[in-house]
């Protein structure tokens, strides 16, 4: 029935192009933009850990945060250095099956925990005296346990379908790593459960139930906010959650444009380097430049770390 069908073990990404110099730019720009992401993030997490101040629960989400950006970032992108170092560009079944589990999971891991900040923020802004007994220690564990423990149980029935595939037209993966989308194309399986479970966990799991949870308590601060006195007090307020809409909002805006660019592959590949380097880049410098109680930090540590060297 089937033409070509073939029972592999591996496969071959192909990455961005066969061009030897296009290859070499992706490789240089690639490797800036995770060296940022990772140091940027790790600054964060250090700062985090160092500064007493900083030990309440936004900041233990947002080092949560921090920490599902680099194993992101790392996941997705080491296979185009080692791939670029070594000239290997063969990946096993096994190891495709688990870059697509990990993306899959991290994806989940950042919506919920951007959801954990935005409840953090409802009730610092609308239940302030009662914001201590709320979000306890015991409280931002249990909210932070949860998101991880969702996004591996949540995408294991993913990766389990996949994994029971074993026939595929092609050994070679037009992209630059392992994407279920295009495994799914490139299977002769039948994809049938597959297809529904990815549509129902896209919708609920990807799009309904964080967006409605990120944004509903957003609704409630405006209009906390809005019934303040002062100027002042509104300002603080805005400014207090600034940081964590702006990476809201610039998370929701990459996932929407993922359904408005293209179909060419080309785009396609533009699109997830820009979706797997850019957020994680970005979500450390927003905080960092946004957020008072982080500049003050960086400035007394650096301060500190300069007096050290002299």
């Amino acid at each position: 029935m089937y033409m070509n069908k073939t029972i592999i073990e591996y496969f071959i990404l192909k990455g961005f192009s066969d061009n030897p110099k296009l290859q070499i730019l992706v490789f240089v720009i690639v490797l800036i933009i995770y060296v940022m992401t990772f140091g940027g993030n790790t600054m964060v997490l250090i700062l985090i850990c160092l500064e007493r101040h900083l030990h309440t629960p936004m900041y233990f989400f947002l080092a949560n945060l921090s920490i599902i950006d680099v194993s992101f970032t790392t996941t997705m992108l080491y296979k185009i250095f080692y791939s670029f170092l070594t000239g290997e560009k063969l990946v096993s079944f096994f190891e495709c099956l688990f870059q697509c589990y990990m993306s899959g999971s991290f994806s989940i891991h950042e919506l919920y925990i951007l959801t954990a900040m935005s409840y953090d923020r409802y009730v610092a802004i609308c239940r302030p005296l009662s914001y201590p007994l709320v979000m306890n220690q015991r409280t931002c564990v249990v909210l932070a346990s949860l998101c991880w423990v969702s996004g591996f149980l949540f995408a294991s029935p993913l990766a389990w379908i996949l994994s029971t595939f074993s026939c595929y037209t092609s050994i070679e993966i037009n992209h630059f790593n392992c994407d279920l989308i295009i495994l799914t194309k490139m299977t002769c399986s039948d994809t049938s459960v597959l297809d529904i479970l990815t549509f129902i966990e896209g919708l609920i799991l990807f799009a309904i139930s964080p967006f409605l949870l990120t944004f509903v308590p957003y609704i409630f601060i405006i209009i906390a906010i809005m019934k303040f006195r002062t100027t002042t007090g509104k300002y603080k307020a805005f400014y207090t959650c600034s940081s964590h809409l702006t990476v809201v909002i610039l998370l929701y805006t990459i996932n929407i444009i993922q359904y408005m660019i293209p179909s060419n592959l080309d785009y396609k590949k533009m699109y997830s380097l820009v979706n797997t380097v850019v957020v994680p880049l970005l979500n450390p410098l927003i905080y960092s430049l946004k957020n008072q109680d982080m500049k003050n930090a960086l400035r007394k540590k650096r301060t500190i770390w300069c007096n050290m060297s002299i």
